[in-house]
């Protein structure tokens, strides 16, 4: 059964880091490119990062741009994980963030479309 399952969310004061994990169960994540999307309270869903599969060439990584320059995208494939090292967090981070993919092995452009396989999601919530 495949399953995704974020962790690593939680309560941290402006300016501060979290890093979030993606571990995988049921299939391999260096064959997909994986994705993080947020949903802030009230707000729609938006995609954040994505990295593509790992193939052996460097990683593509995409980022939205408010994040760029805070947030990382990484892979371990010994774990079958996949990261997103959250620094300087504002308190506008604040939602739940869910790891997905559509299967494939490329990011989208826009960081959006649909996706198969997505987790329940963890809260980050940025407040002092």
């Amino acid at each position: 059964q495949v399953q995704l399952v974020e962790s690593g969310g939680g309560l941290v004061q402006p300016g501060g880091s979290l890093r979030l994990s993606c571990a995988a169960s049921g299939f391999t994540l260096d064959r997909y490119a994986i994705n993080w999307f947020r949903q802030a309270p009230g707000k729609e869903r938006e995609g954040v990062s994505c990295i593509s599969s790992n193939d052996g060439s460097p990683a593509y990584a995409a980022y939205v741009d408010s994040v760029k320059g805070r947030f990382t995208i990484s892979r371990d494939s010994a774990k079958n994980t996949v990261y997103l090292q959250m620094n300087s967090l504002k308190p506008e981070d604040t939602a739940v963030y869910y790891c997905a993919t559509d299967g494939g092995p490329y990011c989208r452009g826009g960081l959006a479309g649909p996706m198969d396989y997505w987790g329940k999601g963890t809260l980050v919530t940025v407040s002092s």
